[in-house]
């Protein structure tokens, strides 16, 4: 058994998913992957299950019924490690907008530079992103300068979703208190981490756009980052 698992949620990604398990498989530290299927009807689990035959123990899948949510499904990820004997636990896509070359610089972030928390960062040395227009990398960067600024954790991608945990900041962490299921799921994790005193690092990555498949950025989810973020701090502070 590996001691790092990479944890991809997937809904319709049948384009894109046996090319992800073949780069991440490829790399030599031998990290095992969780598919977090959310019933995708393009038939993303079926692919799943047949690679299982190719891939063996290091290939895991667990379906769930409908599509739950991007935070539900990383919550069941983490919650599936811990039962486990996982020492460093990863997010990543499936649509290579997270390159898997990059997941080695994570984890050597945690594992030999004594991070809790290795995030793949696109904005701690300049701008970082490949195929967005640039009305969605201005909505990206300034998000994470707001979000930066209300909560005053010290890291310049405060939204993003290419990480590598420490076991012991999961294990820190009460999960029925998670708020969010969206795009803020990312933040309120960090600052969750933050807030007790786990040790952040960027580590520079560039973030590519899709090039198969559907973004599943929805208005809404942009809604619940902006708002959710107030309600982060306010809560801190009564905590306090």
């Amino acid at each position: 058994m590996s001691a790092s698992l990479v944890i991809i949620p997937t809904y319709n990604e049948k384009e894109n998913i046996l090319p992800i398990l073949e780069a991440v498989f490829s790399l030599p530290q031998g990290f095992e992957v969780l598919i977090i299927d959310d019933g995708s009807p393009d038939g993303t689990a079926d692919m799943v299950r047949d690679a299982q035959k190719t891939y063996g123990d290091r290939l895991h899948l667990e379906c769930r019924t409908g599509k739950l949510g991007l935070g539900t499904a990383y919550i069941h990820g983490f919650q599936w490690a811990l039962q486990r004997d996982y020492q460093y636990v990863f997010e990543m896509d499936a649509d290579f907008s997270h390159d898997p070359k990059d997941l080695p610089r994570l984890l050597d972030a945690c594992a030999v530079y004594d991070a809790d928390l290795a995030i793949g960062s696109r904005y701690s040395n300049g701008v970082n992103v490949v195929n967005w227009p640039m009305s969605r990398v201005l909505l990206s960067y300034f998000a994470s300068k707001y979000v930066r600024f209300i909560t005053g954790m010290p890291i310049h991608d405060t939204t993003a979703g290419f990480k590598c945990y420490r076991r012991r900041v999961l294990e820190s962490i009460n999960f029925e208190k998670i708020r969010f299921v969206g795009y803020a799921f990312q933040i309120e994790m960090k600052f969750r981490a933050w807030r007790k005193g786990f040790h952040l690092a960027e580590v520079p990555v560039i973030f590519t756009d899709r090039k198969l498949g559907q973004s599943k950025m929805s208005s809404g989810i942009i809604r619940e980052a902006v708002f959710g973020v107030i309600l982060l701090k306010i809560s801190s502070i009564f905590r306090k």
